[in-house]
């Protein structure tokens, strides 16, 4: 699975503004949609509130990853969104999260969550990446370093 396949620039956005992580979610939810099967905003952020309230996914080095199953989905789809500002999300290590990467999968399908979850992880895992990453102004440009960075990856 390439991320590329996943992440398209209408899903994508450098400017998210929001104060609390439930703002986020909704706002991530909305992205999301955009490539969701005609699955509903509300439906889709519910998902993600219900993941986030078994743990937080703020993944820590200023990352969040929700993420969760849906019924209904026909494919894995994501969204990635900046706050350049930091906002607080209950991060591992405390830190406010700035990058966002959104993960939907089908239900029936964990294998693809997973395999999604696991390149993105690594990816952000390097600080050079994240530091990329937050230095973007556009969708595109932002779109375009997952896509480099990703075709470096062994």
């Amino acid at each position: 699975m390439r991320l590329s396949d996943i992440l398209t620039e209408e899903r994508v956005t450098v400017s998210l503004r929001a104060d609390e992580k439930s703002a986020v979610l909704d706002a991530l939810a909305g992205l999301l949609a955009r490539g969701a099967d005609g699955l509903s905003v509300e439906a889709i952020a519910k998902v993600l509130k219900d993941r986030e309230q078994l743990a937080s996914t703020g993944v820590g080095d200023e990352v969040a990853i929700p993420h969760g199953r849906v019924p209904g989905l026909q494919r894995v789809v994501a969204a990635v969104a900046l706050c350049v500002d930091g906002l607080p999300f209950d991060a591992i290590d405390g830190r406010p999260v700035k990058i966002l990467v959104a993960i939907l999968a089908p239900d029936r399908a964990p294998g693809d969550q997973l395999r999604a979850l696991a390149k993105v992880s690594r990816l952000l895992r390097d600080r050079r990446v994240r530091e990329r990453i937050l230095a973007t102004r556009s969708a595109a440009e932002l779109l375009g370093v997952f896509q480099d960075e990703e075709l470096s990856q062994p």
